[in-house]
């Protein structure tokens, strides 16, 4: 396959990767309720981005370290919110 058709998949993939928590971190923004937010998850979310950036890294993958980048930004928001709004 064309390199340039795999890095446009990568970036797609990205894009979506990234985006899959935000929804949940505006929502948990707007209506501080954190009750149903699994801090395990949050925990594991956090650890597989950071496995995947280093990953990611090592591979030389720019859509990958740009995903789990913001995808790792997006998680410690959202254990940020689950400690604080948790009190």
């Amino acid at each position: 396959m064309n390199p340039l058709t795999v890095d446009i998949i990568g970036y797609f993939a990205a894009f979506f990767g990234t985006i899959l928590m935000l929804p949940q971190a505006l929502k948990t923004y707007r209506t501080r309720h954190v009750a149903d937010i699994s801090l395990v998850m949050l925990v594991v979310y956090i650890i597989n981005c950071m496995l995947w950036g280093v990953y990611g890294y090592f591979m030389r993958s720019g859509p990958m370290l740009i995903c789990n980048g913001l995808a790792l930004i997006i998680g410690f928001l959202m254990l940020s919110m689950k400690i604080m709004f948790s009190r």
